[in-house]
This record gives C-alpha cells, sequence and structure tokens, in this order.
C-alpha cells in the first residue's frame, strides 16, 4: 500500500494503529483503550504519564482532577487545551496500567514510548514546545533525576521544552515548598503557550 503524500492522512494512518494497538493487552487489568490526541498541525506537544481510571473510561485525556490543575496550571480553558489542532497529547504509556500493590497507579508500560513515540512525532513536524509532566516524561526525555531538579532547571529547557512535575494532590506540599513555581515557571510558560497558540 503506497503512503498518502498528505501529513494529516499519513498521521491519521498512525494514529489508527496505535488506537489498535495490542502489544501489551496481556499485562492491562482494564485491557487496551489507548488514549492519544495528534495533529499534524499541532504546535504543542504535551507528554505525561498513563491514563488513569477515569480517563480510560472517558477516553479524554487528562479528563480528571489532574488534568484540571494541569490546565490551571498552564491557563487555558478546556475547549483550547482539547483543540488538538494546536495542542497533541501523547503520554508515556498510552493506556491505564493497573495499580501497584501498595497503591497508586502503576508505571507507564515500558513498550509505547519506544514503539510510538518515534513515529507520532516524526508525524507533527509543527511541535515548537513540549511539556514534559511527571517523572515518567522528565525521565525519558532529559534523564534521570529527581523531579524537582529537573523542573528547578526549567530555564535551560525553554523556549523547546518545559519540564512540570505530575499534577496530582501529592505536588501540593511540593509547591508550597517552591513558590518560584507560581511566580517565574507559570508566568513564563503560560507567555510561552500564548506566542505558539
Amino acid at each position: 500500500m503506497a503512503l498518502s503524500a498528505d501529513p494529516t492522512a499519513r498521521l491519521a494512518t498512525l494514529a489508527a494503529e496505535v488506537r489498535a494497538c495490542g502489544v501489551c493487552a496481556a499485562s492491562l487489568p482494564l485491557g487496551p483503550r489507548p488514549v492519544i490526541r495528534v495533529s499534524a498541525t499541532a504546535r504543542v506537544l504535551i507528554v505525561g504519564q498513563a491514563p488513569g481510571t477515569k480517563v480510560h473510561a472517558s477516553g479524554i485525556p487528562w479528563n480528571d482532577a489532574s488534568g484540571a490543575r494541569l490546565r490551571a496550571w498552564l491557563g487555558l480553558t478546556p475547549e483550547v487545551f482539547y483543540d488538538e489542532r494546536r495542542i497533541a497529547i501523547v503520554p508515556m504509556g498510552f493506556c491505564y496500567p493497573g495499580r501497584l500493590p501498595r497503591g497508586g497507579d502503576a508505571p507507564p508500560r515500558p513498550e509505547c514510548a519506544p514503539l510510538w513515540h518515534p513515529r507520532l512525532r516524526a508525524a507533527m513536524p509543527e511541535i515548537r514546545l513540549t511539556l514534559l509532566v511527571g517523572g515518567y516524561a522528565l525521565a525519558a526525555a532529559l534523564g534521570a533525576g529527581r523531579v524537582e531538579d529537573q523542573v528547578r532547571r526549567w530555564r535551560e529547557r525553554l523556549p523547546g521544552v518545559c519540564p512540570l512535575p505530575h499534577p496530582s494532590w501529592r505536588t501540593l506540599s511540593w509547591e508550597r515548598r517552591n513558590p518560584w513555581f507560581a511566580a517565574e515557571l507559570l508566568p513564563a510558560l503560560r507567555a510561552r503557550l500564548a506566542a505558539e497558540l
């Protein structure tokens, strides 16, 4: 079958392949349901961890309390955040990975990112800003290190990349201990987003 010369059609074909993926189906407690949003015209890419149970049920990325907090950090309405013509969302793991024995979600499945990320990223040539949200995305893109240290070096990463902690309730105390996050990083990130969106 010949590849389409139209980037939008090529990406649509690739996205359909992703959504049909079952590579790690035997390891997924709720079965495969890859959750991504991609577009050949997107200028911002959000790379998070993996869907939780609410996102698995809805099929809408960041459709939970963490997503509401992330949108507040970014200063974006749901309409803008979910406009895939402008913002792509590609997590480290595309399906809900299950729970850890001691609580909390399991890490993203290791198969997703190496299998799909390079192809998806190559099919989105307009990306100008990548938000790395949470420890798994930070480690994959920036190497090992503490999340706080990675985020603290945000000035070295902009304008092309912005490291962020995961916006779960667990980071509330982290934010209180690091007032520079809200006072310095978030205004700079919002300005950068405004320039791209």
